[in-house]
C-alpha cells in the first residue's frame, strides 16, 4: 500500500514534505504580496516614465501619480483636486499594486506545487490583472482611454508585464519552501 511518504518529489523530498513546506505562515504570505505588490508598483512607475513619458510623449512625467485619480473618479475630478490628485492617485496605485500582490502571493504555492516558473504565471497574471482593472474602471468612470483599441491594449499588457514579474519573483523567493 503506497502512502503519501512513499512518493518522492522530483526534488527528493517526500510528497507530504513538499506540501508541508509549501505551508507558510498568513503573515508571511501577506508580507511576501505587499513586498512584491510594491516593487511592481515601483517598477511600473519606471516603465511608464520611460516609456509613456520619454518615448511616447502620452503625458508629462508629473502626471503619472495622479493618472490613477483621472482614471477612477475622472479628470473633472482629478483637476478639481489639484496638488491632492497627486496624493490619491499614488494611494489608489499603491494600495490597488498591493492589493494585486497579495492575491498573487496566495496564488503562487498552487503554480508552484505544479512546477509553473513565477515569471510565465507572471504574464498570464499581468492580463487578468489589467482585464480586471479596466473593466471596473469602464464601470465606475466614463473618462478612460478607449480600451478596445489594439494600442491601449498592447501597452497596457506591456506596463502590467512590468508589474507582475518582479511581483511574481519576489513572492517567489520570499515563499520559497526551506530547503
Amino acid at each position: 500500500m503506497e502512502t503519501q511518504y512513499s512518493k518522492v518529489a522530483q526534488d527528493g523530498r517526500t510528497a507530504g514534505a513538499s506540501s508541508a513546506a509549501d505551508a507558510h505562515g498568513l503573515a508571511q504570505t501577506i508580507s511576501a504580496g505587499l513586498v512584491g505588490g510594491l516593487a511592481g508598483a515601483v517598477t511600473i512607475w519606471i516603465y511608464e516614465a520611460v516609456v509613456w513619458v520619454g518615448v511616447e510623449r502620452l503625458m508629462p512625467l508629473a502626471g503619472i501619480p495622479r493618472n490613477a485619480t483621472g482614471l477612477v473618479f475622472g479628470a473633472d475630478v482629478q483637476e478639481s483636486l489639484g496638488p491632492a490628485a497627486y496624493v490619491l492617485g499614488t494611494a489608489i496605485h499603491v494600495v490597488f499594486a498591493c492589493a494585486w500582490g497579495v492575491l498573487f502571493a496566495f496564488l503562487w504555492p498552487f503554480f508552484r506545487r505544479r512546477g509553473f516558473e513565477a515569471t510565465l504565471v507572471a504574464l498570464f497574471y499581468a492580463m487578468a490583472a489589467w482585464i480586471v482593472m479596466h473593466l471596473a474602471i469602464m464601470t465606475v468612470s466614463s473618462n478612460h482611454p478607449n480600451y478596445y483599441d489594439p494600442n491601449v491594449i498592447i501597452g497596457g499588457f506591456m506596463s502590467h508585464f512590468f508589474f507582475t514579474v518582479p511581483l511574481a519573483l519576489i513572492v517567489k523567493q520570499r515563499l520559497a519552501p526551506a530547503s
